[in-house]
C-alpha cells in the first residue's frame, strides 16, 4: 500500500429525507454539508468526508408497495410510482452540479444515496455518488436491489465497482444488503480500499454483527449510514400507503456508526435521532491489521480460489 495521510476526519450524516421531493431533499443535503464544515468540534472546516445514507434524494419509500402484487398492478400505484420517478434524478444533472459546487466549497469528499433516473431508458436505479474536493463524481449502482425493492429499481448495468482515490487510499461504497454479496465485497478488497462507505436502511441487530464482521474481513473502516424515517414523513396525498398504518410510527431508527479495521465501534450506533457524528480515522490500521490477514494478499490462495469481474 502506498503512503496515505494519516488521518481523515469524517462527517457522518443521519437525517430524515423530504419523501418524494427532490429539491427540498436537495436543499436539506446542501444544508447539511454546510452544517457538517461549520459545527464540527474540531473547528470550521476540518471535515474531510461528508457521508449521507441510501436514497437520500427523494427518501427511500419504505414499507410501500406502489399498488403491485404478484401478476398485477394498479392505477394509483402507477401514479404513485412515477412521482417518485419523477422525484428520481440524471447523474450529470443539476443536482450533480449543486453537489458538486458544495463539495468544492466545503473541500471534502461527499458520499450520498440518490434514486437515478436513466437519461435515455424509462429504468430507475438504486444508486450513491461520491463527489470530490475537485468537483468531480463516481457512481455506482445497486447491483441487485433487494427483495420488493425490484418494483422500483433495476439491476444495475454499469458502475458495479467504482474507487476515488483519496488521500486515505481507495475509497468505494456498496448499498445496503449489496453488503451480503461475498463475491462482491472481494471486488472492492481486491482494489484495495480502506475506506468501505455502506448507505443503507438496516436498523436491524443484526447488521450491526454483519458490519463489524465486514470491517475485520476487509481490513478497512466501514462507514454504515442509514437514516431515520417516520410514518408522518409520507406525503399525505398518497394513493398507496395503506401498507404504512401497520408500520410503527419510527419506520426506520437509523444505528449509523463507524467500525475501525479490528471490527471495533469507533463511534457507536445513534438511533431515533437527526445528528451528524465526528470522528478521526487513524489511517495507519487499515496497513497494520493486515501483519497477520490480508484476504485478498498473504492470506489468500490465488492458485486455488480466483474472483473475476466483468467491470
Amino acid at each position: 500500500m502506498k503512503d496515505l495521510k494519516d488521518t481523515c476526519r469524517i462527517a457522518l450524516v443521519q437525517a430524515e429525507p423530504v419523501l418524494f421531493d427532490k429539491d427540498a431533499c436537495l436543499q436539506k443535503a446542501l444544508e447539511q454539508i454546510q452544517q457538517a464544515v461549520d459545527k464540527d468540534p474540531a473547528g470550521p472546516g476540518k471535515v474531510e468526508l461528508i457521508v449521507f445514507p441510501e436514497l437520500f434524494i427523494p427518501g427511500y419509500p419504505i414499507g410501500m408497495n406502489f399498488g403491485f402484487s404478484m401478476g398485477k398492478r394498479s392505477e394509483p400505484g402507477r401514479r404513485d410510482w412515477k412521482r417518485y420517478y419523477d422525484a428520481s434524478i440524471v447523474a450529470g444533472g443539476d443536482e450533480f452540479d449543486a453537489l458538486c459546487e458544495a463539495a468544492k466549497a466545503a473541500k471534502a469528499y461527499v458520499s450520498i444515496g440518490f434514486s437515478e433516473r436513466d437519461a435515455v431508458k424509462g429504468t430507475l436505479y438504486n444508486s450513491n455518488a461520491i463527489f470530490t474536493p475537485e468537483g468531480t463524481y463516481s457512481v455506482h449502482r445497486k447491483l441487485k436491489p433487494t427483495g420488493s425493492e425490484r418494483l422500483v429499481w433495476g439491476d444495475a448495468d454499469r458502475d458495479f465497482f467504482p474507487v476515488v482515490d483519496t488521500p486515505w487510499g481507495p475509497m468505494g461504497s456498496l448499498i445496503c444488503w449489496e453488503s451480503y454479496m461475498p463475491l462482491a465485497r472481494v471486488a472492492l478488497y481486491q482494489k484495495g480500499i480502506t475506506i468501505y462507505i455502506s448507505p443503507n436502511t438496516n436498523d436491524n441487530p443484526e447488521w450491526q454483527a454483519t458490519i463489524q464482521h465486514i470491517a475485520i474481513e476487509g481490513k478497512c473502516y466501514f462507514i454504515n449510514s442509514d437514516m431515520i424515517v417516520r410514518k408522518s414523513s409520507y406525503p399525505t396525498d398518497l394513493e398507496t400507503k395503506s401498507d404504512l398504518q401497520k408500520l410503527p410510527d419510527m419506520i426506520c431508527r437509523g444505528g449509523s456508526c463507524i467500525i475501525d479495521p479490528f471490527g471495533h465501534y469507533l463511534t457507536d450506533p445513534v438511533w431515533d435521532e437527526e445528528t451528524i457524528i465526528y470522528a478521526d480515522l487513524d489511517m495507519q490500521l487499515p496497513a497494520s491489521c493486515k501483519m497477520e490477514h490480508d484476504a485478498v494478499g498473504h492470506y489468500a490462495r490465488p492458485d486455488v480460489l480466483e474472483l473475476i469481474v466483468h467491470e
